[in-house]
């Protein structure tokens, strides 16, 4: 994964024997289920996966890739294929990188975590997460084609002032005082549908279930003012 030199010279190993070059041919991305109907099972239970996964050569060149990593750039997973991983991922040390180049190069096979970051496609935040580097494939060729694991790290939780919107807020407010959901709409010109709408966005965003969870998470982000009753947004 260093611009094409990880694997060392194609076809050579560390002690100059001639090996056969995962580089000097097309690799199947769907490697020991290549054959037969196994192939499209492969391929059909990559796609249904949600952790984002991608299978690359020796260099980092993606040769398929997942929906759920093609989402970290917004796009398809055609759209990565012949895309390098270290184009999309930046690594946070080199020295996790290196290890890896020279496992690779010594024909060793293992696990190899590199922390890495990268800017979100949908809207251009920087994310932070684990790729795990898998070498794959029969053992006879050399390099081998890797297998990337994408761990996303959760986001820190947003200040408060970011938290809610005005208007959740203000919904949040009249559900702490026991407002009905009817209630709550006609005193901001809602409807009920548009009032149920701002919560459930909230119960998502905050990861929190059920309207009490809703109120007790609102006053730790200090989206409610802790000192006022009836309660009223900070």
């Amino acid at each position: 994964m260093d611009n094409g030199t990880a694997g060392g010279t194609p076809g050579t190993d560390a002690d100059g024997a001639d090996k056969p070059s995962c580089d000097s041919a097309e690799i199947d991305p769907a490697g020991p289920y290549a054959d037969g109907p196994w192939r499209n099972y492969f391929l059909i239970l990559l796609d249904r996966i949600p952790t984002p996964i991608a299978v690359c050569r020796a260099h980092g060149e993606v040769l398929i890739a997942n929906p759920a990593m093609a989402a970290q750039w917004g796009a398809a997973p055609g759209q990565l294929r012949g895309r390098n991983l270290l184009d999309l991922f930046e690594p946070r040390a080199k020295a996790q990188l290196d290890r890896l180049i020279e496992a690779l190069r010594m024909g060793r096979r293992s696990r190899y975590p590199v922390e890495v970051r990268w800017r979100d496609g949908s809207d251009g935040s920087e994310r932070e997460g684990e790729l795990t580097i898998d070498p794959v494939g029969d053992p006879s060729v050399h390099p081998p084609a890797l297998l990337a694991l994408l761990r996303v790290a959760d986001p820190a939780p947003a200040p408060a002032s970011r938290a809610a919107s005005p208007v959740e807020a203000r919904i949040l407010a009249l559900a702490a005082g026991g407002a009905t959901t009817a209630s709550i709409g006609t005193a901001l010109g809602l409807t009920v549908d548009g009032v149920n709408y701002h919560l459930t966005r909230l119960a998502r965003r905050w990861r929190v279930q059920g309207r009490t969870a809703l109120v007790a998470r609102a006053y730790v982000l200090g989206v409610l003012a802790a000192d006022s009753w009836p309660p009223a947004p900070a």
